[in-house]
């Protein structure tokens, strides 16, 4: 459970990306991470849905998986699902993909702590663009544009990926 807290314990961190319909960012962010946590011990389960649930079911958009398959990404395999009340507890972190999601899931955590206490809405919910370097980078929704958006959201999540790693994996993570 997230609340047992994964720095400074042997737990492994479990994250969950968070975008709107989780077929285009939030499974793409899913297999980045997936690709580059795939030997690191400091990770464990690590999950992606959407704060609606237009595409319940699904596959990721074709688009997503080509841009993961042309750069190494193979092992992926995923059906789309919207965040669910039991995620605030079971993920350590709910990383959001921009301001939207950001705000629906932290309304959607104030309103399960205030019906039900702290205890069951642990997770830390954060905008996945702030470990990128620029605080506040948000990931545009690329499924209304052309196949380029999704190389621009893979170069992110490759930088916010990494830079994740740096900062909530080091020993002095303070976040």
């Amino acid at each position: 459970m997230a609340d047992d807290g994964p720095v400074g314990s042997d737990k492994p961190v479990s994250v969950l990306f968070v975008c709107l319909g989780n077929i285009c960012r939030s499974p793409m962010a899913e297999g980045v991470f997936r690709g580059i946590t795939r030997n690191d011990r400091r990770v464990g389960d690590i999950d992606s849905a959407g704060t609606g649930a237009y595409h319940e079911g699904m596959p990721p958009d074709p688009r997503t998986m080509s841009v993961l398959v042309e750069n190494g990404d193979l092992d992926y395999n995923h059906l789309a699902r919207k965040v669910e009340i039991s995620d605030f507890n079971r993920f350590d972190y709910l990383l959001a993909m921009d301001e939207d999601n950001l705000h629906d899931l932290t309304r959607m955590q104030q309103r399960l702590i205030r019906k039900s206490g702290p205890n069951v809405a642990s997770a830390k919910v954060m905008l996945f663009g702030d470990f990128g370097g620029e605080k506040g980078e948000q990931v545009i929704d690329p499924y209304y544009g052309a196949r380029d958006g999704f190389s621009i959201a893979y170069e992110q999540m490759v930088r916010f990926s990494k830079g994740f790693i740096e900062q909530a994996l080091s020993p002095s993570a303070d976040i």
